[in-house]
């Protein structure tokens, strides 16, 4: 409930995030867009304008400056016609295509007539000539711009996320291989010990002492098999957490691995104070504590010291367990973090 919600939550989110990310490139780039189609549309007036002024003017000094205003537009391209339609020059197309084919100025007006209206201008009362023009290469480009950039951003993410998507599920089926072998491995010692009772009776005419001993201890096997279906049943579940004095639990869980452990095997339990008391899940919390201290056990290969230290340390409480074995190596060091990881097979 609550995980699935979050999780919503922050798909929500990032969807959200993704938008505005989204929303704000196509916004900036068309603002960008906009301001250079003006300033495009500025300079083919202006262009008209010198053509206009060159074709009526009386007396012109400096041809050179009126010539230097019309090549100062480099990207903008241009034809300019007579009121028939005939193609008297052009600015900032490609030159080779128009040695080469001899449609292509025809192609590119066609195309400039069909993009926008033509700048008029006058060259006596009664004759007029048009400048045509279209986008220049850098606003396609600018216009094409977000558009790449996007399904860049677009096919990034759906890499990660499917990768991070795979790593998911892929730790999640390691997660449910350890539970299994987890499962396997706590419910094998008390089967195992029910079976070879249910053989000594089968075997054996039990006197009234040994049948209360095989109750008693197939009583103790049964409530082990109780507390190990209320452990798995804790799982993925918001434990429920009291107050519950963590060296009385620590002790307990201490008392049940030593009378399984060898005889060569020293626990050794210290306290900073009698009672530490903290909000655990009793339930949870042995179960870590005794897996903690079968690890230790299986580190030290039957022989050797398991130190249990407890303490306060401010406002919370410190549970440190060691063991006299030889350690984890280097390499596997981040490793034995990993869900499902076991040196074990």
């Amino acid at each position: 409930g609550d995980l699935y919600n979050r999780k919503s939550r922050w798909k929500l989110i990032l969807f959200i995030i993704a938008n505005l990310i989204v929303g704000a490139t196509l916004f900036y780039t068309n603002n960008l867009a906009t301001r250079l189609a003006e300033e495009e549309l500025r300079k083919v007036q202006q262009i008209s304008d010198v053509y206009g002024y060159i074709a009526t003017a009386d007396n012109i000094d400096d041809y050179g400056f009126f010539i230097d205003l019309i090549q100062s537009n480099k990207t903008v391209p241009i034809i300019s016609t007579d009121e028939a339609g005939n193609i008297l020059a052009f600015l900032n197309l490609d030159t080779n295509k128009v040695a080469t084919d001899p449609d292509y100025l025809d192609e590119q007006l066609e195309d400039m007539k069909a993009f926008a209206p033509p700048v008029m201008f006058r060259i006596t009362d009664d004759a007029s000539q048009y400048v045509y023009y279209k986008h220049s290469r850098l606003y396609s480009q600018l216009r094409l711009y977000p558009i790449i950039q996007l399904f860049i951003i677009a096919a990034f993410l759906l890499a990660a996320y499917m990768f991070f998507n795979t790593s998911r599920r892929s730790e999640q089926n390691r997660v449910w291989v350890g539970m299994a072998k987890e499962t396997a491995h706590q419910l094998g010692t008390p089967i195992s010990s029910m079976v070879a009772w249910i053989d000594y009776l089968k075997e054996h005419t039990p006197t009234d002492d040994s049948r209360a001993n095989v109750i008693d201890e197939m009583q103790k096997d049964v409530q082990r098999l109780e507390l190990i279906a209320n452990r798995f049943s804790k799982v993925g579940s918001s434990p429920d957490l009291t107050e519950r004095d963590v060296n009385a639990e620590l002790q307990g869980a201490v008392s049940y691995i030593s009378r399984r452990a060898s005889k060569k095997v020293q626990f050794d339990f210290h306290s900073s104070s009698d009672i530490l008391i903290a909000k655990i899940n009793p339930t949870l919390f042995n179960w870590v504590i005794e897996n903690l201290l079968k690890n230790a056990l299986d580190a030290i290969e039957g022989a050797g010291t398991i130190g249990v230290v407890t303490g306060k340390l401010k406002n919370e409480v410190f549970i440190d367990i060691s063991d006299s074995g030889k350690g984890i190596a280097k390499g596997k060091q981040t490793a034995v973090f990993e869900p499902g990881y076991s040196t074990k097979m």
